[in-house]
C-alpha cells in the first residue's frame, strides 16, 4: 500500500472511493495545513520546473495557483486582495516584464 503523507485536493477522496480502494485520510489544523500547503507549493514549483512542454507548465501554474488561493484564504483574504496588493507594488517597483537582471551596485 503506497504511502502519500501529503496535502491533497479537496476532492481527491471521491476520486479514490469511485475506484473502489479504502484510503486513510483525516482533516488538518490550522497551522499543520499552512505548513502542508508550504510544502505542497514547493512540491508545485519543482514540477513547473521539470516541465517539458508549455502545455505541462501552464498545468503546474495551474496547481500553483490553486495553492495560491489557499494561501490566500488561510490569511483571511482572497486572490483579488492579494491581486490588489501585487498592482499596488507593480506601480512602485515595477513587475518582472522587462527582464533586468541586476549584477552588482557600486557602494
Amino acid at each position: 500500500m503506497p504511502i502519500y503523507n501529503k496535502l491533497v485536493r479537496d476532492r481527491i477522496p471521491e476520486v479514490i472511493e469511485k475506484t473502489g480502494k479504502k484510503f486513510h485520510a483525516t482533516v488538518l489544523s490550522q497551522d499543520v495545513y499552512i505548513e502542508e500547503l508550504k510544502k505542497k507549493s514547493f512540491e508545485e514549483l519543482e514540477e513547473y520546473i521539470a516541465a517539458e512542454t508549455g502545455a505541462e507548465a501552464l498545468e503546474e501554474l495551474a496547481d500553483m495557483f490553486e495553492i495560491l488561493h489557499a494561501f490566500a484564504a488561510v490569511h483571511g483574504s482572497t486572490i483579488q486582495g492579494v491581486e490588489k496588493i501585487r498592482k499596488e507594488k507593480e506601480q512602485k517597483r515595477g513587475g518582472f516584464n522587462e527582464r533586468i537582471f541586476l549584477v552588482d551596485v557600486e557602494d
